[in-house]
């Protein structure tokens, strides 16, 4: 009876360990057009927890040499960008990566982002594993202009 016991217990500890895993939900992705000669770009896009706290801790793209977690930090009065290591995602939770706020800062492109076309993007999690997705590249000004 003990040993059923304990394996009902390895059992239910392990389907919470794969409900843990899920990788977190992408959304509302899109990265802002650059003029030619760019050297940066930004990237913004919400992420939803499926369940259990997670963190974003790495991404990348074949578009840049790297992609960097940024954060927005008043000092002195004014803003500047900062790198950080990871962003938390809250169990049940998400995260608005938008501009003057979060976002994902790509350094070193290989090639302007123009609007219309489409860049690969890796989002790299500590629980919820690997996040492949297709990100549209916007002209953010042409969007602002239009009218609502």
């Amino acid at each position: 009876m003990f040993s059923f016991f304990g394996a009902l217990v390895g059992l239910a500890l392990a389907v919470g360990a794969l409900a843990a895993a899920a990788p977190p939900i992408v959304t509302d992705a899109w990265i802002r057009a650059t003029p030619p000669g760019a050297v940066t770009a930004a990237a913004y896009l919400t992420i939803a927890s499926a369940g259990a706290a997670d963190r974003l801790v790495g991404a990348a793209t074949p578009a840049a040499g790297t992609v960097e977690i940024h954060t927005n930090v008043a000092e002195a009065g004014s803003q500047h960008m900062m790198r950080v290591a990871e962003l938390a995602l809250p169990a049940g939770g998400a995260v608005r990566l938008e501009p003057g706020g979060q976002h994902l800062m790509l350094i070193d492109l290989k090639a302007p982002m123009v609007p219309g076309t489409k860049v690969a993007l890796s989002l790299r999690f500590a629980e919820g594993g690997t996040v492949e997705i297709d990100v549209p590249v916007v002209d953010a000004r042409a969007q602002a202009a239009a009218p609502h």
